[in-house]
């Protein structure tokens, strides 16, 4: 067995955060949804299942071949997994009066449980379940419960199993980290050793490998994810790397030199291509957000195509994609509704006929930052706010056009550097100007306005999958709006968003 975990994603709303969880004790784990699972389970020297929207004895629920990980895998089960584990080995679980939503207190802790070692009674957990295990199953030991739930957890030793009723890997529960590493690290003896360092020596090692001498061909935009991507290649294979800057005219006020600037001394091959005017003519007369994403993204692979002609002989496309991408790009059920088109995932390698590599497509984000951390790229790259493909296309609610890039651009610059000038950046995961597509009457210098009106955007997360809005100081809001107001023309009602994700997400389209 290698040193890895394999989640079992049974359709939760925080399987990536066993994910994360995991990999903060610097082992490595991947996700896979249950039906489809890697053909080689033996590989992975533990299991986690996770929680689910559905109960067991619903027909259309999620459902495993127990028989090929129990007493072969060790098994970590929470909320709905233990209730799978429970069920099929004939325990019962109920929709019982015995439900918990939100904060719980372990009021019982059985006092040899290695998994609880280090966690006390009165640990707050949090449970989100409305089934409850009413009798655990043969052999199993009762290890936690709560008032309201006395099988919370529990063992069944001889096959190295643990289930637990309530979720370790969400903040809400009190040293949920400890009993990852309770099971990981003094039950299962893992190594710690998934770092930075060991990624970045076996990534430039496959890479070798794969690409040999091959021409390899990178998009960059100057965020986080493609600069590390380019420096790791860069690390790997030197100058059979060519890196392409297209200027969408979408970009953030003055960016596209910015960006062409930042990567002079930086040992990269880069070349910039202006192709604004493309893309501005295609987005005419579009107003809904995924034909823009959809027009926004075609132009790109157009432009692209034509740019990589001139690099004779390239056989690889290399991306920029994070494992979150890859994880929303797949479903539990099918194929999953399309909440909105990911630019950096597909599309390009049909239409180029290369071959693709992603050497970033199983890290988070932050593990993308600790990775250029190490490789020495500078703080104000790394901690560059995410800034989405479409660009502003997509900040601009409805028809984009030369002026409202210009409105939004202006906004989003006076925006941002105030936020660098309050030292508030960096507190912040992503920010962003929104134009909206309304019109609404002032009145400056005694006259009467009828203009536009900006929404701005600013949010905390630490990968992006949930996101909540940050409260900014009053003055701060008092200081943006006024300048907005007063220095771009065509602008005079400014909004600040405080809705949270979910249920709404980051960006407006």
């Amino acid at each position: 067995m290698e040193n890895k975990v394999l989640i079992v994603d049974f359709g939760s709303q925080y399987t990536q955060l066993i994910a994360r969880r995991i990999r903060e004790l610097f082992i490595f784990c991947e996700i896979h949804p249950y039906n489809n699972l890697p053909e080689k389970l033996l590989d992975y020297k533990a299991v986690v299942f996770s929680g689910s929207p559905y109960s067991v004895y619903q027909e259309e629920s999620p459902n495993i071949d127990l028989e090929k990980f129990l007493g072969k895998i060790p098994i970590l089960a929470i909320c709905y997994g233990a209730q799978f584990i429970a069920n099929n080995l004939h325990g019962k679980v109920e929709n019982s009066n015995s439900r918990e939503y939100g904060r719980a207190r372990l009021t019982f802790i059985e006092n040899d449980s290695i998994l609880f070692n280090g966690v006390s009674k009165e640990n707050r957990v949090w449970m989100s379940h409305g089934d409850t295990i009413v009798e655990l199953p043969k052999d199993a030991k009762l290890i936690a419960s709560t008032e309201s739930v006395k099988n919370a957890a529990y063992s069944l030793s001889k096959i190295k199993v643990f289930g637990l009723q309530f979720h370790p890997e969400v903040f809400h529960t009190d040293n949920g980290l400890k009993i990852f590493e309770n099971f990981l690290l003094n039950i299962l003896k893992f190594n710690q050793d998934w770092t930075p360092k060991s990624f970045i020596q076996d990534s430039v090692d496959e890479i070798k490998t794969k690409v040999t001498n091959d021409k390899v061909i990178l998009g960059i935009s100057g965020g986080v994810d493609s600069t590390v991507a380019a420096v790791l290649l860069n690390k790997a294979i030197g100058t059979n790397l060519y890196c392409v800057f297209v200027n969408n005219g979408l970009l953030r006020k003055d960016e596209f030199n910015e960006v062409l600037n930042q990567y002079k001394d930086m040992g990269l091959n880069v070349t910039g291509v202006d192709a604004s005017n493309l893309f501005i003519d295609g987005l005419k007369g579009i107003t809904d957000p995924e034909q823009k994403r959809k027009v926004i993204g075609s132009i790109f692979i157009d432009v692209f195509e034509k740019e990589s002609k001139k690099i004779h002989d390239a056989k690889w496309l290399a991306q920029g994609t994070i494992y979150p991408d890859v994880i929303e790009s797949i479903s539990v059920k099918g194929p999953s509704s399309t909440i909105k088109s990911h630019h950096n995932v597909g599309g390009i390698p049909d239409k180029m006929n290369l071959k693709i590599i992603g050497p970033l497509k199983m890290l988070f984000k932050d593990e993308v930052r600790r990775i250029g951390e190490s490789l020495n790229i500078d703080q104000t790259i790394l901690n560059r706010h995410p800034f989405p493909g479409p660009g502003l296309g997509i900040r601009i609610l409805g028809e984009v056009d030369e002026e409202s890039i210009r409105l939004v651009q202006e906004a989003d610059k006076i925006y941002i550097d105030s936020l660098k000038k309050w030292d508030l950046y960096d507190k912040i995961w992503q920010a962003g100007s929104i134009l909206l597509p309304v019109r609404s009457v002032g009145v400056m210098g005694d006259e009467r306005t009828y203009e536009r009106c900006v929404a701005l955007r600013a949010v905390i997360s630490t990968d992006g999958m949930t996101a909540d809005w940050f409260e900014f100081p009053s003055n701060f809001l008092k200081e943006v709006s006024n300048n907005i107001i007063n220095k771009v023309s065509g602008i005079n009602r400014v909004v600040y968003d405080i809705s949270s994700k979910p249920p709404a997400t980051i960006e407006w389209e």
